[in-house]
Order: structure tokens, then sequence, then C-alpha cells
């Protein structure tokens, strides 16, 4: 059944409920001709009702103001349904105000990619207390009772980060090197997910002594320039740390930053997860060891489609459940496969339409990009 379901997300939304949002055949992504206005917090909304998707923020991430706008707001109008997408650009009771605007004024579905799982579960309360469902996206809350998560397989994540790592630094030939992880937020579930893939693969290093435990520090909220100073304060605390976990491409930067300041960069491997274009592009340069590749075009046409039929009182069956650690109760599960990328199949993202070459190529990067087979 999964595999179904997400074939008909591959296939695309084929979808016939009565057209609310407007439909002249433009491109859309194409902001300027879609018929959709732009809100207050700079989001897009074709009016009242229908689904509401709340977004996290702006900093953590350039997908959240770049690519999962695109890719719903392209999903919603080929589905044909009225739509609201806002971000809370980091703040949690802007989140849940932004949840009681949509649902005042009808909204007959929730998406949201919580901040914390305090906040998320108040907005979910709200929404269940109006009869609305709410799908978890990217991000579960815990103990909050969504109807739906769809998200990448977070526990993978973390063990291709660190299978990755284990790559990098055994091709450095550096005896037992000293490891240090960046975790991402405490608040967000998916940054224990992540830990507890890395961290299941690393152990075994640790115990048979091939690696040495380093300093380990979640980020607070995913914040760069926090991280920039957390690794600064671990690298002046193990000056010949080895190898650096970093939970996604923007810790990864920081850490990379900080290298440069030591001219230890492309001699420390780094992580990351996203596959950013300042990712991608640290990747190859030699900077960056690796990251994850999160399609996110097929997370957002996954919820969606889930948003849309539940839009339509149409049932979505959903093989995969997810264990909520907090409540003990079962979440019906859209559980997506992520894809390690290094500087060997960079191509593939580029390929994959997920970033340009003209974006990622730049100057600085021609070189680079042109040994790595990008044009």
């Amino acid at each position: 059944m999964r595999k179904s379901l997400l074939a008909l997300v591959a296939a695309g939304l084929l979808t016939t409920v009565t057209l609310t949002a407007c439909d002249d055949g433009t491109d859309p992504g194409d902001n300027s001709d879609s018929g959709s206005a732009t809100t207050s917090n700079g989001g897009e909304s074709t009016g009242s009702g229908g689904i509401g998707v709340i977004l996290p923020d702006t900093k953590s991430s350039q997908r959240w103001g770049t690519d999962d706008p695109k890719y719903l707001k392209a999903a919603f109008e080929a589905g044909k349904v009225p739509y609201t997408i806002e971000n809370a650009e980091g703040d949690k009771e802007q989140f849940k105000r932004l949840a009681d605007k949509m649902l005042d004024e009808g909204a007959k579905v929730l998406i949201i990619a919580n901040l914390d799982s305090v906040s998320g579960k108040a907005v979910i309360d709200d929404a269940h207390s109006r009869s609305v469902p709410v799908i978890d996206y990217d991000r579960l809350t815990l103990n909050g009772g969504a109807d739906y998560y769809v998200s990448f397989d977070n526990e993978r994540v973390g063990e291709l980060q660190a299978q990755e790592l284990v790559n990098c630094l055994n091709a450095k030939n550096v005896n037992t090197p000293i490891v240090a992880e960046l975790n991402g937020s405490p608040t967000d579930n998916n940054a224990t997910l992540f830990k507890n893939g890395y961290d299941r693969v690393l152990q075994t290093h640790f115990d048979d002594a091939t690696f040495m435990k380093g300093p380990d520090q979640f980020v607070q909220d995913w914040d760069n320039d926090e991280g920039r100073e957390i690794f600064a304060q671990m690298l002046k605390q193990y000056p010949k740390i080895g190898g650096v976990l970093a939970a996604n491409d923007g810790l990864g930067n920081a850490a990379i930053e900080v290298l440069r300041e030591k001219k230890m960069n492309g001699d420390v491997p780094v992580t990351g997860q996203d596959a950013t274009v300042q990712g991608l592009q640290n990747i190859l340069i030699g900077d960056q060891c690796m990251t994850v590749y999160k399609n996110v075009k097929l997370e957002a046409d996954a919820a969606a489609k889930l948003a849309i039929n539940l839009y339509k009182n149409v049932k979505s069956p959903v093989d995969d459940k997810l264990k909520d650690p907090e409540s003990g109760a079962y979440v019906p599960f859209v559980k997506l496969e992520p894809e390690a990328i290094t500087k060997a199949n960079v191509k593939t993202v580029v390929d994959g339409g997920y970033v340009t070459a003209k974006v990622l190529c730049t100057a600085k990067f021609k070189t680079a990009c042109n040994k790595a087979g990008i044009k």
C-alpha cells in the first residue's frame, strides 16, 4: 500500500475537486500569474479556507524559505484546492497565531512543521477541537496526536551521515581521530532521530578504539551562529578534532568557517544534510565530506496528496506507522528514503532538478563543477 501511495505521489496529484484557486494555465512555479496573493508574512494564499500550511523558519535551512513553499504551492494548484502557506520565522507564538487565523478563516486541513512539540501540540489541539485534521510535516510533534506524519526515515539519515564520515576518515588515514558531534535542536525530535542513527554507527568505532569520542552538543533552534560559537569552543578544548558529525549543512558550514580560520578546512571531514547550495559547494571544493539529499518535492507532494484527500473527505490508507516515544501512540507515517551525496555524485542532485548548475556553479566553483561533470 505504501508503494502504491508513493507511486501516486511520484505520478502527480490526480484530483477533481472544484476549482477555487486560480488556474490560468501558467506555470505553477511562477508567482506573478498564478492568482495567489502574498500574505503579510510573505507567504502564499488563494483566500480563506482550504489547506493551511505553517513552516517553521527561514534560517535553519534554505528549504523552508524556498523549496517547500514552491513545491507545496505547485501541488495545491495542480490539485485545484485553496491554500495558505505561511512561515513562523522561528517565533513559537507567531506559529500559534498563524494557525488560529487559518482555523478562524475556515481551514479544512493543516500541515505543520513545528518549531517545538509544545507549540505544535497547542496547534494540533486547537485544530482537533474544531474537527480539523493535522499533518505533521517533516517533524513529529511529540505527544501531539497528529493524524498523519510525512517525513524521511530520519534515523537512516543519521546512519548515512555516520557511514560517509567513516569513509572520509578512513580515506584520511588518521590514527584514532577524535570525532565531535554538532547536533540539531534539542526541541526537534528529528535531531534526536538523526543522532540515534549516527550514534549507532559511530559507537562501534568508539568501542573498538578506531575512533575517539569527542565533544557532543545540541544547538538550540538549529542556530548556525550558536553552532559556530559552540564548535569554536570544541576545537579550543580538543585542538586535534579529526572529524565533525554536523547534523545539517548550516551547522556543517558553521564548523567549516571555524576550521577555515585555523587553516584546517579540508583536513577535517565535516558532514551535513539537506543538499543546500552552500553544502554542495563545500563538498565540491573538498571542505565538506557529504550531505544528505532529501527530495523535498516527494515530501511536499506526499503531504499535499494527503491534505487534498482529507479536504475531499477521501481516505488515504498508509501502511507505515511511527510510534510517538512520549505518548506511545502510533501515527500513520509516509516514510521517504534519503540519499547520501558526496563529491562523486553531486551531479545527481543537479540532474534531478533540485538545484540548477547555474545557481551551483558560480565563478568560484566553476572549475570544481567541471571536474564533477556538472555543466
